[in-house]
């Protein structure tokens, strides 16, 4: 097989993958062996346990990539799409793969750093960095930056190289920190700099899109020390700039740090503040309660009003943690004094509201803490339907023929929630007695079946589908069904995820075929809509429509 750089051609690849998983199908044994050579989940079995691994378009697409020596066909697809755009000149390549070694804010694209294919394009091309000091910062190459001191011991403070970053944080926000291999060498970079002088506060503008590279966002500086705690998660640099002055107010280091509990907490032992960050929210989110409880340990306000959209929906931490359905992140608010009187914007208690998303625990925990009075049939019927109680519900229901129709739209709203929260018993009980099918709510206003094909959650999108759901309803992104499963497939947001299934789903149920678009391989057309899906959704959309 050739692996050469320049023979390496992307929709090749592609037929290639096609041509490899029709063999598979068909039982051919070189394909067989292939897949026993290049996957790990076919390492060392025979054709026949092979064959019933029921491998599809991305397991042939991950055999072609490793074959090529790459992790994954992400990266091989990234690679190759890099080495097409940057063929003709040197200092578009530099370009491109110095916009590998950097997240989409400092870069100005929308991808994310890359630095496995970044080392693969440096292992062919050594002459990449050549004498270039910055692209040396983000190598960690200490002997480079020596000698450029030595020339002029004010490039220290200055921008420069490709992406136009400071020296320091051109080290810092480097991904190959990421990398074992790199990862000491660009320490003992940090520490070099900062003793002869660099500003430990260096910072740029955002060029996260619709910012760029030529015209940075100046709403959002981003400093040294967010590359540290908040992008690489590094706790020895976080510590090194804290310790040599770093500002860990910058607007971004905290929040981003919280992934990192070890950063986090240095950021606050060296006086990071927690009102105003959103940070206490931010923790809400995370599955580890332990992050909140550090916040909270530190002065972090449990009735911290909330900033902006969604959570003004919600109006205090605590009753985001119930929304999110996190009850061990309640009971730490609680500990800390969240107020449990306090009311949602739309009058809903916290008691209520956990009754509202089927906490039971936590609804009970709550009214021995508070005056908590009786509750409605509606609260009754939304909290059984919420925890799945099919026979409560329907009790209910019996007695008052008008639920859900006499449900409020703040309660109406539950179904999309519980879809976006995964809860897929109590979405299907909800949509079975009768809950209209098409409302809008989560985080971007999206239907129940929006949200199910976010997740790849085939069965619930083909269920919604059977009773009413449409693949035209509307998000508050501007787009419907479609766009979803288009951005969903590609980006994969949530981990084993069957956007094909989702795909044949909402084609057995109305939404239209694909047709190829002749000048452009990488998107397909769908009701004279363009649009770009993974390739493995591509096919099925194709292949059913052909």
């Amino acid at each position: 097989m050739d692996r050469s750089p320049d023979r390496l051609n992307l929709d090749h690849l592609k037929k290639q993958a096609k041509e490899l998983i029709r063999l598979y199908r068909d039982s051919d044994a070189a394909a067989m062996a292939r897949f026993r050579a290049a996957l790990p989940a076919a390492a060392g079995q025979s054709d026949e346990a092979i064959s019933s691994l029921q491998l599809r378009l991305h397991d042939a697409q991950s055999c072609i990539a490793r074959e090529h020596g790459f992790a994954s066909w992400p990266d091989l697809k990234r690679y190759v799409e890099v080495q097409m755009a940057a063929r003709s000149e040197r200092s578009a390549r530099v370009l491109h793969w110095a916009k590998l070694l950097y997240s989409g804010d400092v870069s100005g694209t929308v991808n994310r750093a890359n630095p496995r294919v970044a080392l693969r394009m440096l292992a062919e091309d050594g002459g990449l960095v050549a004498d270039d000091p910055y692209l040396a910062c983000a190598i960690g190459d200490e002997s480079a930056l020596r000698k450029a001191t030595q020339a002029d011991p004010s490039w220290l403070n200055r921008p420069g190289g490709p992406l136009q970053l400071p020296p320091l944080f051109a080290v810092v926000h480097s991904s190959l920190l990421q990398i074992e291999e790199f990862r000491e060498r660009l320490h003992r970079c940090t520490q070099w700099l900062i003793a002869d002088g660099a500003d430990v506060n260096q910072y740029i503008f955002s060029r996260w899109p619709p910012g760029s590279l030529e015209k940075p966002d100046q709403r959002y500086p981003l400093s040294t020390l967010y590359g540290a705690a908040g992008s690489n998660h590094d706790p020895v640099l976080t510590r090194l700039l804290l310790e040599a002055g770093a500002d860990p107010n910058d607007g971004e280091s905290l929040y981003h740090s919280l992934e990192s509990p070890v950063c986090t907490r240095l950021l606050l032992e060296h006086g990071a503040r927690i009102a105003g960050s959103n940070a206490i929210y931010r923790a809400i989110d995370l599955d580890d309660d332990s992050v909140l409880r550090l916040l909270l340990q530190h002065g972090g306000e449990p009735n911290e009003p909330a900033g902006n959209a969604p959570l003004t929906d919600w109006g205090s931490p605590l009753a985001w943690a119930i929304y999110r359905r996190r009850p061990r992140h309640v009971e730490a608010l609680l500990e800390a004094g969240a107020d449990t009187s306090r009311q949602t914007p739309l009058g809903v208690s916290p008691y209520r509201l956990a009754l509202q998303f089927g906490l039971s625990d936590t609804a009970a925990l709550l009214r021995t803490q508070s005056d908590a009075p009786g509750i409605s049939d509606e609260e009754r019927f939304v909290a059984a339907c919420a925890r799945g109680d099919e026979t409560e519900a329907r009790a209910l229901q019996a007695r008052r023929p008008d639920l859900p129709a006499s449900l409020s739209p703040a309660q109406l709203r539950l179904l999309p929630d519980m879809a976006a929260a995964g809860a897929d018993d109590a979405v299907r009980l909800m949509v079975r007695l009768g809950w209209p099918v098409a409302v809008r709510g989560g985080d971007w206003d999206a239907s129940a079946l929006n949200l199910a094909v976010f997740r790849g959650n085939a069965g619930l999108t083909r269920f919604l589908l059977e009773h009413g759901a449409k693949w035209t309803e509307q998000h508050g992104h501007g787009d419907n069904a479609c766009g979803t499963l288009g951005w969903a497939s590609c980006n994969e947001p949530v981990e084993g995820g069957d956007w094909v299934g989702c795909a044949r789903a909402l084609r057995d149920h109305g939404m239209p075929g694909a047709t190829a678009i002749p000048d452009d391989p990488e998107c397909v057309s769908i009701a004279g809509v363009k649009k770009r899906f993974s390739d493995e959704v591509t096919e099925e959309l194709l292949s059913r429509h052909a």
